[in-house]
């Protein structure tokens, strides 16, 4: 799943630069408005790419959902600060 949302990500930030590099080396010598446009929309691109990055889909493990792993629940409750390192 964090494959599919990092080749999002990138496809969204390659089409941005597309947008934005094509804007301004061929469209604005036919058309300075359709150039700007181009911007703002390549504008809005990067804060949806940065959101579809980072959410958290279904079946990945939230910061305080335990893992069902002892050893690793213990230690990330250290990392934590939940329990201290010599209260075993």
């Amino acid at each position: 799943m964090y494959a599919r949302r990092r080749h999002t990500y990138f496809w969204m930030m390659g089409i941005c630069l597309m947008l934005f590099v094509g804007a301004w080396a061929v469209v604005r010598l036919f058309s300075m408005p359709v150039a700007i446009g181009m911007c703002v929309v390549a504008m809005v691109i990067p804060p949806i790419a940065a959101m579809v990055a980072n959410r958290r889909g279904p079946e990945d493990r939230w910061w305080d959902d335990p893992s069902g792993d002892p050893q690793s629940d213990e230690w990330w409750d250290e990392l934590d600060g939940k329990r201290r390192h010599d209260e075993r």
